[in-house]
């Protein structure tokens, strides 16, 4: 019954209110909570400190096989008569980044046979590919080939408004800001034979990836090209129709955005056959670099990686030396602790 002054529709919902009377609701479920003492902390400690300490000399031991040669290319002298003693970012800086390019070439050694599947990256450094804004700048729905207007997170490179005001395709400014350097690689005088075939993530190319449908025509004719761009999507390859558009791999990997303003992305891999049958011997080769992207006016850095890789997956030593670090931390905690407790049990035992 309600009580003074309280309405049946007051009482009806405090009653609604109460949780019901199970143990779950009122909260009388039988519970355990761990009493942490010595005896159960430190061999935690321990079991921690002798397994991370050999997991991590393992993890080590695997990095250091990974061979790895790097070539910092920014400021490399131009090739060309025009230009001659002036590096090729000063060259694309003097001609005002109009689309001009500028050609290098860098001489080097491999010290040791680079045995096994060889991979090729190009670096760049002091690059914020994770600054919000352009993160967000593209169309995922344009890059799954679906028919409509460009995406307004796509500005100031959404459409060519001064222009034929056609949508690029694709739109943004990842797109737009995309890898145009041509790298190549000479083992004397004969070409490196590369692939840039499986260098996308598979999940990308299958899943996030599509060309619309009548490609052709919409990449030349309805849709203009990114304004930094010097040939249309379909045009990004030209030895084969199907890695072009939305599905060109070297397209697909710029896209996947770099967490850190340091970073590689995987340019080629090396076509193991005749002279390289077994991977790249070594000896003297040659760097040739058809340098388009601008990177001096930010202080950025680019560089070309030649890399092995292991089961883990190329070099990457600190990882290793992680577990070493948090191994020798718990085993110096447990010999601390252990000490401490064996000295308080001796101060506090029972006289005889």
């Amino acid at each position: 019954m309600p009580g003074q002054g309280e309405t049946e529709e007051d009482h009806e919902q405090q009653k609604s209110k109460k949780p019901a009377d199970t143990a779950f609701k009122q909260q009388r479920l039988p519970a355990w909570q761990p009493i942490i003492t010595a005896n159960t902390a430190l061999p935690v400690f321990l079991i921690i400190g002798l397994t991370f300490i050999p997991i991590g000399i393992v993890l080590v031991i695997t990095s250091e096989r990974v061979l790895e040669h790097d070539i910092d290319y920014t400021d490399t002298n131009c090739m060309s008569t025009t230009a001659a003693n002036t590096t090729c970012a000063q060259a694309l800086e003097n001609a005002n980044y109009t689309g001009q390019t500028c050609t290098c070439r860098i001489n080097f050694a491999l010290d040791k046979s680079f045995d096994g599947d060889v991979y090729f990256y190009y670096g760049l450094i002091n690059y914020y590919q994770n600054h919000r804004r352009y993160v967000r700048s593209r169309d995922d729905n344009q890059l799954l080939g679906k028919e409509g207007a460009a995406a307004s997170e796509c500005q100031p490179f959404q459409k060519n408004s001064t222009g034929s005001g056609k949508d690029y395709a694709p739109c943004g400014a990842i797109a737009n800001s995309k890898f145009n350097d041509t790298l190549s690689l000479l083992y004397g005088s004969e070409n490196v034979s590369v692939t840039n075939v499986g260098i996308a993530w598979s999940t990308d190319k299958a899943v996030k990836f599509k060309n619309p449908d009548n490609a052709s025509n919409y990449f030349t004719s309805t849709h203009d090209k990114p304004p930094n761009w010097k040939v249309t999507a379909w045009e990004l390859d030209e030895s084969t129709s199907e890695n072009n558009g939305y599905q060109n791999e070297d397209f697909i990997v710029w896209m996947r955005t770099a967490a850190m303003p340091t970073f590689r992305k995987l340019y080629r891999k090396l076509l193991r056959n005749s002279t390289f049958q077994n991977g790249l011997p070594k000896g003297d080769y040659t760097l040739v670099v058809t340098y388009n992207y601008p990177v001096t006016s930010f202080a950025g850095r680019k560089q070309f990686i030649i890399s092995t890789t292991s089961w883990m997956g190329g070099k990457n030593p600190f990882l290793g030396w992680s577990y070493i670090a948090v191994g020798i931390v718990c085993m110096i905690t447990f010999v601390v602790f252990f000490i401490l407790h064996k000295t308080w049990k001796i101060q506090n035992r029972p006289p005889m």
